[in-house]
């Protein structure tokens, strides 16, 4: 009996290190989570992390990192054209988020080609950003190339697997099924 508890006690301690694996791991894998939790501000502003408010950015007082999940917010909601201009006021452009959403942003706005040359930046920036391949492999669909699009699936699989947002949402998105 004292053993029948003793491994009922281990098997529960074994789920709860799973599930915190796990978590930890489809948090490190990047979503969207943080575009949706993002409020809208007004044109012409940006919400700032630190005061959690929307404001004019006088003399660049927001940071970066703010103004870059912003301008993929504004991406994620149909601003597109909003989004690059928020892209254009970085003080450093040269970021694989910055140029991926750049890419997606111009790539809504039907400007594939334009958007494929700021994914390949990204990509040059980390080439184990899967977001990217992502965005990058819809954009071969688009171009009716499904056989870069499937060569941008297989590199997602070998960095996040099957289960991962970037993976499911491409391989809907070469099956005819695309989210968005």
């Amino acid at each position: 009996m004292k053993t029948k508890t003793v491994i009922q006690a281990l098997s529960v301690v074994c789920l709860a290190g799973n599930l915190l694996f796990f978590s930890a791991a489809a948090n490190a894998m990047g979503d969207d989570s943080d575009a949706k939790k993002t409020p809208d501000c007004p044109k012409g502003q940006i919400y700032d992390s630190k005061t959690k408010s929307c404001m004019v950015d006088k003399g660049s007082m927001i940071s970066d990192q703010d103004k870059t999940q912003y301008a993929y917010h504004l991406a994620k909601t149909g601003r597109y054209q909003e989004a690059l201009t928020v892209l254009n006021t970085l003080k450093d452009q040269n970021t694989k988020e910055a140029w991926n959403y750049r890419g997606y942003a111009t790539r809504k706005l039907g400007r594939t080609d334009e958007g494929i040359s700021y994914y390949q930046k990204s990509i040059a920036i980390d080439a184990k950003y899967a977001k990217v391949r992502e965005y990058l492999g819809e954009a071969y669909m688009i171009k009716g190339r499904p056989d870069l699009a499937k060569a941008q699936l297989a590199t997602i699989k070998g960095l996040c697997g099957t289960g991962c947002e970037e993976y499911r949402d491409l391989s809907a998105a070469i099956d005819g099924h695309p989210e968005s």
